[in-house]
């Protein structure tokens, strides 16, 4: 029993799972305690508690954790494997439970863009360009990946971006892709590759509504800035 409370207490307060089971809401718990509790147990001369500290400090907080690696968690300090692979799969499980949401809305704006495709594209390390295919009242019909490119740039080919809107039997489309470095303003090569999906658009019948570009903080609508 002694032991068990040597595991629960840490310099006369409760550890984080020992404050759920007392009734503490988890959502009142800090990043650094919520870190701990995946992590599950610390190393001889540095406690769970610390050892997550140092991990949130050294990857930039959990966004920056997330982005991680499993070989680059390893690498710190009382983090095996498992323990990394652990980190990894309380993300992936967040992840899934966000994007699971039925994909029924309709898609009336650049924020509604933003706010569908960011637990996709958040925290990419490269870049990955999708399509929305919509109906003829722009409720989403598929929210399809077409292509993943480098950490600058993802190659995108019209047969790409219109086939499945063709199968789909869509009205519209409106194609976004991400910036992993946070750079709203658009490239040159995104201005050309948005022009030539528009003639592309023109030809099949399918014309392409938007073009957004989405950062972890924000977006960017070529419909807005007057690129379309």
């Amino acid at each position: 029993m002694d032991e068990f409370k040597t595991h629960i207490h840490r310099a006369g307060f409760l550890l984080p799972v020992q404050k759920c089971l007392s009734g503490d809401d988890i959502r009142s718990l800090s990043d650094q305690e919520i870190l701990a509790v995946v992590v599950g147990t610390g190393t001889r001369g540095r406690d769970v508690i610390d050892l997550s500290l140092a991990m949130l400090k050294d990857f930039g907080g959990l966004a920056g954790l997330a982005a991680a690696g499993i070989r680059e968690i390893v690498r710190s300090r009382g983090i095996g494997p498992a323990k990394a692979v652990r980190i990894h799969s309380a993300f992936e499980m967040g992840r899934r439970i966000v994007t699971a949401r039925p994909d029924t809305r309709n898609i009336d704006s650049p924020g509604a863009v933003r706010d569908l495709l960011l637990p996709y594209m958040a925290c990419l390390q490269r870049e990955e360009f999708r399509v929305l295919i919509l109906n003829n009242k722009n409720g989403l019909l598929k929210n399809a990946s077409v292509s993943v490119g480098t950490v600058s740039e993802a190659i995108v080919h019209p047969r790409e971006v219109f086939r499945d809107a063709i199968r789909e039997g869509g009205v519209a489309v409106i194609i976004a892709h991400n910036h992993p470095t946070g750079e709203l303003s658009p490239s040159r090569e995104d201005i050309n590759t948005t022009q030539r999906l528009v003639e592309a658009g023109k030809i099949v019948g399918i014309p392409v509504l938007d073009h957004v570009i989405i950062t972890n903080v924000s977006y960017f609508s070529f419909k807005e800035g007057g690129y379309l």
